[in-house]
C-alpha cells in the first residue's frame, strides 16, 4: 500500500508539472507498465482531482480543472518560492487573500521549510516613487498560462498616449518589473519581440489559440532595456565618466541602463518622479558625471552645485 500510495503521489507530482502527458511517457518516468498508469490514473479520479484523457496518436492524460480545488503537491523549492512570493510580492488588490494563503501555507510548511521561508523577514522592499497599478488576477493566471503552454492569444491592448491596438502574439515571459507586470511576447503582425504592460491588456476571448514552438530569448534583460526609464515622470540621460562595467556594477537594471561610450566613459540612462531624487541618486554613484536631460534635472544640479559651492566657502 506504501508503493502504491507514494506512486500515485509522484503521478500527481507529474502530472502537475506540465500539461500534456503521453501515457508512455507516465510509464517511462514511474517504471511501471501503461496499464498500471491507467488504474492508477483511475485512483486519482476517485479522490477528486480531474484527469481527462486525449485520443489520438498524440493522445494521453491532462490534469483538469474540477468543481473544487483539490490539494496541490509541491516540492521543496516550489512551496518555498510560493511562500516568498506571497510575503514579498502580492499582487495589487489581493494583499489580504495574498496574506491569508500565506499563513495556510506556513501551517503545514516543515520546520526545514519554515527556516528558509522565515530569512526573507528581514528583507526590506525598496518602494517606487508611485503606486503599482492595480491588476486583474484571473488575466495574470491567463496569460501565464497560455506563456506556460505555447500558445498564441489575441488581445486589445492600449498603449502609453491611450491609442488602442489589437495583437497577436506568441507569449513567451512575465516579467514583474518595478511593481509592475509586462508580458514580453513575439509580434505576429510586426515579425518582432514587444513588451506589454499588463494592466493595459483587455483579457483575450477566447484565451488561447493555436500552439506554436517557444523561441530562445532573455526576456528580463528585453524589458529592462525597453522600460528602464519610461515608466519615469524624469527620464533622465546623464554621461558619467567612468567605464561602463564600472557603473553597470553600481545599479540596478530595473533603473537604468548604461551604454558604453569609450574605455573611460559612458552614458547612463534613467529616471525617477523628481529631480530630486534623481540628483541624489546620480551623485552617489561616487563617479564625475554629465547631466544632458532633462533641462529641470540640469536646472536642479546647478543648483546644487552652488548651494554646495557656498557651503564650503571660507
Amino acid at each position: 500500500m506504501l508503493e502504491t500510495s507514494a506512486r500515485l503521489l509522484r503521478l500527481l507530482a507529474l502530472l502537475q508539472s506540465r500539461r500534456d502527458w503521453q501515457g508512455s511517457e507516465l510509464a517511462d518516468e514511474l517504471r511501471i507498465s501503461p496499464r498500471t498508469v491507467r488504474r492508477d490514473v483511475d485512483r486519482l479520479r476517485e479522490l477528486g482531482y480531474p484527469v481527462n484523457a486525449t485520443t489520438g496518436s498524440f493522445g494521453g492524460y491532462r490534469l483538469g480543472a474540477g468543481a473544487e480545488l483539490p490539494p496541490l503537491l509541491l516540492d521543496d523549492n516550489e512551496a518555498v518560492a510560493v511562500a516568498v512570493a506571497l510575503r514579498t510580492a502580492p499582487v495589487t488588490g489581493l494583499e489580504e487573500v495574498s496574506l491569508r494563503a500565506l499563513l495556510k501555507l506556513e501551517q503545514v510548511l516543515p520546520s526545514r521549510l519554515r527556516h528558509r521561508v522565515s530569512a526573507f523577514e528581514h528583507v526590506e522592499q525598496v518602494p517606487r516613487d508611485h503606486a503599482a497599478p492595480a491588476l486583474d488576477p484571473e488575466l495574470l493566471t491567463t496569460l501565464a498560462a497560455v506563456t506556460r503552454d505555447s500558445e498564441t492569444i489575441r488581445f486589445d491592448y492600449r498603449s502609453h498616449d491611450g491609442v488602442p491596438t489589437r495583437r497577436r502574439v506568441e507569449p513567451h515571459r512575465l516579467v514583474n518589473w518595478g511593481r509592475r507586470w509586462y508580458l514580453v511576447a513575439w509580434d505576429l503582425d510586426r515579425a518582432d519581440w514587444r513588451s506589454f504592460r499588463v494592466d493595459r491588456i483587455t483579457p483575450p476571448t477566447p484565451p488561447h489559440g493555436p500552439r506554436f514552438t517557444a523561441r530562445t530569448f532573455d526576456a528580463t534583460t528585453f524589458v529592462a532595456s525597453r522600460v528602464a526609464s519610461a515608466a519615469w515622470r524624469f527620464q533622465a540621460r546623464v554621461t558619467v565618466h567612468a567605464p561602463a562595467a564600472a557603473v553597470a556594477a553600481r545599479i540596478n537594471s530595473t533603473i537604468g541602463t548604461v551604454e558604453a561610450v569609450d574605455d573611460d566613459s559612458c552614458v547612463l540612462v534613467t529616471g525617477s518622479d523628481s529631480v530630486e531624487n534623481l540628483a541624489v541618486w546620480i551623485g552617489m554613484l561616487g563617479f564625475d558625471f554629465e547631466v544632458t536631460s532633462p533641462p529641470e534635472l540640469v536646472a536642479h544640479v546647478r543648483s546644487l552645485a552652488a548651494r554646495y559651492t557656498r557651503a564650503v566657502q571660507d
